[in-house]
């Protein structure tokens, strides 16, 4: 009876830990993005690890199309949401609590800047997304590229120039598949 009552609080704890918050918000985006984005119109990478300078760097999602290249950073979070978007750290506070937390729209610069340098395209038809997901509200005004919930949609979809060729759309999606 100890193994499986060790497995149940191991589970449990599991449940309640950033990794599995963060697991729950990239299917989110993920689930939202395969009913409201047309397949044919955007390529979806979820999870994509690509090389860097310095190693490799994670991105949650990528979705690809004619209208740009759109870098999705996903943050699970509950509380107050406090922040400017060119500050170093944002806050996430509770009722009692505050926390620290790295600019999610700093952490994506350097996933755009990745593609950026792997993608034949123009560095301004790459745009950086962050989804905010969870019960968590905003304090502070900030740009149009930081959304909640499945707004991220609606600003991906408000971008109706086609700035990419189906050539380049196809050598993107070859290029982030073969790395």
């Amino acid at each position: 009876w100890l193994i499986p009552i060790i497995l149940f609080f191991g589970f449990l704890r599991f449940l309640k830990s950033s990794r599995f918050k963060g697991m729950l918000g990239e299917a989110f985006v993920r689930v939202t993005a395969w009913f409201f984005l047309p397949g044919r119109t955007y390529l979806r990478f979820h999870n994509v690890t690509l090389p860097t300078s310095d190693g490799t760097t994670q991105i949650d999602h990528i979705f690809v199309s004619r209208f740009g290249i759109f870098v999705v950073e996903t943050k699970n979070m509950k509380g107050w949401i406090f922040g400017e978007e060119h500050e170093k750290q944002w806050t996430q506070k509770f009722v009692n609590k505050s926390f620290a937390f790295q600019n999610p729209l700093h952490q994506n610069y350097k996933h755009v800047k990745t593609l950026d340098t792997l993608l034949p395209v123009r560095p301004k038809t790459i745009h950086s997304v962050v989804v905010f997901v969870g019960d968590s509200t905003f304090k502070s005004p900030l740009p149009a590229n930081v959304t909640h919930g499945k707004d991220y949609i609606k600003y991906i979809t408000s971008f109706q120039k086609k700035v990419l060729s189906n050539a380049q759309v196809h050598k993107a999606r070859t290029t982030i598949q073969s790395n």
